[in-house]
């Protein structure tokens, strides 16, 4: 019997940026590339990230079935809403659960982890 085969992609040692398996698309935590904004600035950085993963595993923000986001502060959540309300697709706003946790790096003030079905 023949296994589907599990793409991997930006695979290093450690981690893989995105897996694929069966049409869903499993994300890796993203986080922001620049430490050095706010929670408004690092929401944009790590939105644009899913985007672009997205696109590569072969599905879009429409597609996103859930969505997991860590906050350094939650006290951040009211501008980081904002910026993700701009950001999801009207009519496809995807399950989601947003709680407070320490992140790996003091800088980081977002983590968001995204499993989407390929278009």
């Amino acid at each position: 019997m023949n296994k589907p085969d599990i793409q991997r992609i930006g695979m290093t040692p450690r981690l893989s940026e995105a897996a694929v398996f069966n049409g869903i698309v499993y994300l890796a935590g993203m986080v922001p590339e620049r430490g050095d904004t706010d929670i408004r600035g690092q929401t944009e950085d790590v939105l644009a990230q899913v985007e672009q993963r997205l696109q590569e595993a072969g599905s879009d923000k429409s597609r996103i079935l859930r969505a997991q986001i860590y906050l350094k502060n939650i006290a951040g959540i009211g501008q980081m809403n904002e910026v993700w309300d701009a950001w999801v697709v009207p009519g496809a706003a995807p399950p989601r659960a947003t709680v407070q946790a320490p992140l790996a790096d003091p800088g980081w003030l977002i983590e968001i982890v995204v499993t989407a079905a390929q278009r």
